[in-house]
């Protein structure tokens, strides 16, 4: 479960620090015009703020400012603060679509539990929205709390970071898929609403009978959408990849089968889809209480990895966060700890792959490690420690020592902090969308989405 704490008047100390990550949304707008009645048309309506007068900024510096607020209520000093007096100035204006980072800093402790404390907020691009300082009084008892929501919702929506994913596509053409043996609901549903809202256009490999009858049970119509036949799923695989060699198809969608069928296909040495790159599996996860999407890498085809196998997996993930939009991914190399042990091999490979950053092995990141769990995803947790590090506390990309650590990161995530998953694989010809048969609509329509993103980008020469 996760708590809401406070720290006391006497528990801090000139030079704490907090920090609080959050993208503006268009319901967080919404939101905030319904509780406090502000109807300014340059703050909620985008059409009337794209204009030259406000040059496409639908929310002003008060959002900042309400960030700035929320850190000093839930985080430092937390709650059972009262704002006594507030000097910021505002730079810039903040649009929709904008990742914010707020921080606050303890300058002076004086009498009557009063604190004196820098904020700043900054947007992605690294343009400062607002400064200044704020004047609180600290709280003198000790409050600790679950960290609960409003029964609404509305602050934290779910599978929003993959709604944004999905929503990013829709200017974008769709990618021909094949879908290898969508021979179940799921599979084919979520072929099927992909391709509904223009992601894919989709090949069905398989025995048509059976994708037929999976139609007629989940109520859906095939009318229009080429079937190639294959009489099981170990030959749906192989047609599958033949599709790809052939120019039939971008990108290739696993249905009902199990992942190694269609893997032992993908791999192949003479009629596969392999690269120069060593293919490996990236996990997306939408974890409600991570301010971004957190990708976790190989949980699912690399099983004990050597370090130049894991070159390869770090630059895949790099590869695809770019082409998701993350132009510099702060990539965290995780071992059990945070310093290099000869007794851990994880530890010395992670330290190599910092030094082949640094020789240009792998590039359009910044590399950390080794790091253990807490600090790559804490910053409090790094701080404790003493790391200072622009990965620590601030990761997007986890890469795991090994198939099993991942595989279960990312399980423990979906399972109990409520996570969704997305999955995909790279390193081919194509990507390949590896979705679990546990998966559900969203999760699968996020799978699709970073594989039409990927394609897009590698069209443009950028991947």
């Amino acid at each position: 479960m996760q708590y809401i704490e406070n720290r006391t008047f006497d528990e801090i100390v000139v030079g704490d620090s907090a920090r609080l990550v959050r993208k503006l949304s268009t319901k967080d707008v919404a939101l905030f015009a319904a509780m406090s009645g502000d109807a300014n048309p340059a703050h909620i309506d985008a059409d009337y703020a794209r204009s030259d007068i406000f040059q496409g900024m639908i929310a002003h510096g008060m959002w900042g400012g309400l960030l700035i607020a929320s850190v000093l209520g839930t985080e430092l000093p937390g709650p059972g603060t009262r704002l006594l007096a507030q000097r910021l100035t505002y730079h810039r204006p903040v649009a929709v679509g904008d990742k914010l980072d707020v921080r606050v800093r303890v300058e002076a402790k004086e009498q009557d539990r009063r604190l004196t404390l820098t904020c700043t907020c900054t947007l992605d691009s690294g343009e400062v929205a607002i400064t200044g300082e704020v004047e609180v009084e600290a709280p003198s008892e000790k409050v600790r709390r679950p960290r609960a929501l409003p029964a609404t919702g509305e602050l934290h929506p779910p599978a929003a970071q993959f709604k944004d994913l999905i929503a990013a596509t829709h200017d974008l053409p769709a990618v021909r898929t094949a879908v290898v043996h969508p021979c179940d609901a799921l599979s084919l549903g979520g072929a099927l609403e992909a391709a509904s809202q223009g992601m894919i256009v989709p090949v069905l490999v398989g025995p048509p009978d059976k994708i037929a009858a999976t139609a007629a049970e989940i109520g859906a119509t095939l009318a229009g959408i080429e079937i190639v036949e294959a009489p099981h799923s170990h030959a749906a695989a192989e047609r599958s990849v033949e599709l790809v060699r052939e120019g039939r198809a971008e990108v290739v969608m696993k249905g009902k089968l199990h992942t190694d069928e269609l893997m032992a296909a993908a791999v192949d040495r003479d009629k596969g889809l392999r690269t120069e790159r060593r293919m490996s599996h990236i996990f997306a996860l939408d974890v409600p209480h991570y301010p971004k999407t957190l990708f976790i890498t190989d949980a699912a085809i690399n099983i004990a990895p050597d370090l130049d196998t894991k070159r390869d997996i770090v630059q895949n993930a790099i590869d695809l966060a770019h082409a998701l939009g993350i132009g510099r991914p702060k990539v965290a190399l995780l071992s059990a700890v945070e310093t290099v042990y000869t007794k851990l091999p994880s530890t010395i490979e992670a330290a190599a792959l910092c030094k082949m950053l640094d020789r240009g092995q792998i590039t359009g990141a910044v590399l950390d490690g080794p790091l253990a769990f807490d600090n790559a995803v804490s910053r409090r947790a790094a701080e404790a420690k003493g790391i200072d590090s622009e990965v620590a506390g601030d990761a997007d990309i986890l890469v795991v020592p090994d198939l099993e650590a991942g595989n279960m990161i990312a399980k423990q995530l979906v399972y109990l902090a409520g996570a969704e998953s997305a999955g995909i694989v790279i390193g081919a010809r194509v990507p390949i969308v590896l979705t679990s048969r546990a998966d559900g609509m969203i999760s699968r329509l996020a799978s699709s989405a970073m594989a039409q993103l990927y394609a897009a980008h590698r069209k443009k020469g950028l991947g």
